[in-house]
């Protein structure tokens, strides 16, 4: 079974014989998960630096100090996987990301689509990206990624053209589209962008303002599936054909 994976500044892990964990990650290593002394442990600072360790000492319900035994850096992963997520309703946001991120997504961008149901202004914004930051992070932890996957800003529909202009690769999910995302060539290098659009569709000005700035437009199969489910199931296609999964 894999150690647990809890998160910590990075300036904890650079140097030395002892690392403490403190703070809601050190509650919950102790509090919640109950990690015991004599048991291992990784810390991460979520940007590819690892402490593997044995834990000698738990001090109080929020603290605990490891042995370190490795300090690894992971190498990141090529090409990297952008995924561009229209905005879904209700807790298929956060379904959306921790699939996501479960599967290897390197950054999730919410996308204020013209048919997305879900709006996000003022207060509303910044709650919801709170909530898909958190939501990537424990799922991070879950997956034992040493890299958590970036959760940025709001995009407009405009920016994603950019986005899409920029990458190295990108692909639109279109039920509608005549072209299988198996039958795509993907770049090995350089950084793939994935669109997936909303509850209602993309729209065909959407589709060909994509396409005009390179994209290609797929389909997966007859299945229609959720916006929530789409991103993730692209994104382990890719890694699989891209030998991230190798």
């Amino acid at each position: 079974m894999s150690a647990p994976m809890f998160l910590a500044p990075r300036a904890d892990l650079l140097e030395g014989t002892q690392v403490t964990l403190s703070g809601p990650e050190g509650r919950h290593a102790v509090s919640v998960v109950r990690v015991k002394v004599g048991e291992h442990i990784d810390l991460s600072d979520g940007d590819g630096l690892v402490v593997a360790g044995c834990v000698v000492e738990v001090r109080n319900p929020d603290e605990l100090v490891i042995e370190v035994v490795e300090r690894i850096i992971d190498d990141v992963a090529l090409p990297r996987l952008v995924v561009v997520q229209a905005i879904p309703k209700g807790e298929r946001g956060e379904r959306a990301v921790e699939l996501l991120t479960e599967v290897g997504a390197d950054a999730i961008i919410p996308w204020a689509a013209s048919r997305c149901i879900a709006q996000w202004k003022g207060d509303r914004a910044e709650k919801a990206l709170t909530k898909w930051e958190n939501t990537a992070k424990a799922a991070g932890k879950q997956a034992r990624r040493s890299r958590l996957p970036q959760v940025t800003g709001v995009a407009t529909t405009g920016d994603v053209v950019s986005m899409i202009a920029a990458a190295s690769g990108a692909i639109v999910l279109h039920e509608e589209s005549t072209t299988a995302l198996t039958d795509w060539n993907p770049p090995m290098d350089g950084e793939i962008v994935v669109v997936v659009g909303p509850e209602g569709g993309i729209t065909a000005d959407e589709v060909e303002a994509f396409r005009e700035a390179g994209a290609q437009i797929v389909h997966m199969g007859k299945s229609i599936m959720r916006t929530s489910t789409a991103g993730a199931a692209a994104v382990a296609v890719l890694g699989a054909v891209t030998g991230r999964w190798s």
